[in-house]
């Protein structure tokens, strides 16, 4: 089983960065690729950036591409999201997700450990 915490989420400017941490614990951390996904007020989770167990394979949804990056670091147990060219429509609280496989995936169904969620604000 994989336990996880999100944090890094605030309010932020438009146009501004942050970077979201997601620390993990469990055995599996490492054999397990990660996501992030992203749920706005009255709208459905969505997938926003997964990365392989490895971390040499990433995968961003089309909306973000560009403009937001993955990263872990196995050895810290560590996952990240840097946002950049934060715009009001990013506004949302940001789930950690663990996978049940080694590959990326964009579906939420690929996942079977989630945080809490952290808050991102963007404010115009």
């Amino acid at each position: 089983q994989v336990q996880l915490v999100e944090s890094g989420g605030e309010l932020v400017q438009a146009g501004g960065s942050l970077r979201l941490s997601c620390a993990a614990s469990g055995p599996t951390f490492t054999s397990s690729a990660m996501g992030w996904f992203r749920q706005a007020p009255g709208k459905e989770r969505e997938f926003v950036a997964a990365i392989s167990w490895s971390g040499l394979s990433t995968y961003y949804a089309d909306s973000v591409t560009g403009r937001l990056t993955i990263s872990r670091d196995n050895a810290k147990n560590t996952v990240w999201l840097q946002l950049n060219s934060l715009t009001p429509e990013d506004t949302a609280v940001y789930y950690c997700a663990a996978s049940s496989y080694s590959r990326a995936y964009g579906t939420a169904d690929k996942y079977a450990y989630w945080g809490q969620g952290t808050q991102v604000t963007v404010s115009s």
